[in-house]
């Protein structure tokens, strides 16, 4: 059996982990579970099928010696078949003296740069002909959004990341694409539904009922439908597809 190695990002807690889940139920692939927490990276490790064959890495992702530290580890023979870019933070940030401009830019966007950047000298190493990368945009990245003027920033950014990559990597047969979720049934969105709720004035559940209002499907995606998509995108079953934003936001954003 070839083993394909796959980097996923944030992989502690919502997307991430649903994705890491989903794809250990084949044998076939190797995980290297990365987020800041070495916690949450336990947990997400202990609720995987096949644990004892994929990694934990405690990463920084914005850190390029961590990323260069823990590759060296692996040995000269180490590939990589596909990057699941998902770190990142949410919320609002306002001018002034505690504005999380840079920490939600540095996270979200330089954070993936680093990410794909560090791992591409083991993807072009894979002799699996297709590989591929999937980097988390938001529908953020196609609308905005008071307050959110530095997760917007990142999150568009990101799509022009995906283009440029797609553009530079296709005739090495790296396929590059990100996806654009809404509201996704998480830590960070629960967050932002009551950091929302709390401004107002409103309750949780009639803040969280009127945001589903909004959108045309009036519902929340789940982490495990996210997981299909990337799987997908990682899969190999498609090799046409590359530099594209895909929305699956339940309709909030529509071409």
């Amino acid at each position: 059996m070839t083993m394909k190695t796959i980097i996923i990002t944030g992989a502690g807690t919502g997307m991430g982990k649903a994705t890491a889940q989903t794809l250990s139920k084949d044998p076939s692939n190797r995980l290297v579970l990365v987020s800041r927490s070495i916690n949450n990276l336990q947990d997400t490790l202990a609720s995987l099928e096949n644990a004892d064959q994929h990694l934990i890495a405690p990463i920084d992702v914005r850190d390029a010696d961590g990323w260069k530290k823990f590759y060296h580890a692996q040995g000269p023979n180490f590939t990589i078949e596909g990057v699941f870019a998902n770190a990142g933070i949410g919320g609002e940030n306002h001018y002034g003296e505690n504005d999380r401009w840079d920490e939600i830019i540095s996270i979200n966007l330089t954070g993936t740069y680093v990410t794909i950047m560090e791992a591409l000298p083991f993807i072009r190493k894979s002799k699996q002909n297709f590989r591929n990368i999937v980097i988390t945009s938001s529908c953020l990245g196609r609308f905005g959004v008071p307050n959110y003027t530095a997760y917007c920033t990142a999150k568009t950014g990101l799509l022009g990341l995906t283009k440029s990559l797609a553009v530079e990597l296709g005739s090495e047969k790296i396929l590059v694409n990100a996806i654009c979720p809404g509201w996704v049934e998480t830590d960070m969105a629960r967050a932002g539904i009551q950091m929302l709720a709390d401004k107002i004035g409103m309750d949780y559940q009639k803040t969280f009922d009127d945001q589903m209002s909004i959108v045309p499907l009036q519902r929340i995606s789940q982490p495990e439908e996210i997981a299909e998509l990337v799987k997908f995108l990682l899969s190999g079953l498609q090799t046409s597809m590359t530099g594209q934003g895909i929305d699956i936001n339940n309709g909030s954003y529509m071409i």
